[in-house]
């Protein structure tokens, strides 16, 4: 975790909100395994009553909705962050998922098509959702073979995606 990441403190002070149990992963110290370099996550969560989540933060920023009145639900991920996590699926084994958590800075009102969270963090607000790095992974389509990053397309991503207060 960064906390100099607007994104990150959003939610792990959405966390703290809630009275979830959660541990930052110090991204300062690389993690190590098998002689392999696995990409690191930001936060174990624990859930009451539910598997924990393994969790990668992504932050975007979303304007106003279009003309059309539809938003753009930027949400690429990199090919390492699905590989990571996959890997450390592997490591923790069962009674731990690995998901995304999307955290929007919304930037224009207009909040109430948001299938998310709305969480006020320093005078900002945040739409926050989830979706298991799984899921994702089955949707995914290549967004840039150049930077290796891939996107599930806005309207099924959106389906996809799950607020947090539901988990």
């Amino acid at each position: 975790m960064q906390r100099h990441n607007h994104y990150e403190a959003a939610f792990e002070d959405y966390l703290r909100s809630r009275g979830w149990s959660y541990i930052p992963v110090n991204e300062q110290k690389k993690l190590f395994f098998s002689s392999a370099r696995i990409k690191s996550f930001d936060f174990i969560v624990y859930r009451p009553g539910n598997t924990a989540w393994l969790v990668d933060i992504k932050g975007r920023k979303m304007s106003a909705p279009s003309k059309k009145g539809r938003r753009y639900w930027e949400n690429w991920v990199t090919q390492d962050d699905l590989d990571g996590l996959r890997q450390w699926e592997g490591v923790f084994g069962k009674g731990f998922e690995p998901v995304f958590i999307f955290v929007y800075w919304l930037t224009a009102s207009g909040t109430e098509d948001l299938p998310t969270d709305v969480h006020p963090y320093r005078d900002r607000h945040y739409a926050l959702a989830w979706v298991s790095a799984g899921e994702y992974a089955a949707h995914a389509k290549q967004r840039s073979a150049k930077w290796q990053t891939v996107m599930v397309p806005s309207e099924e991503f959106r389906n996809l995606l799950h607020p947090i207060s539901e988990a």
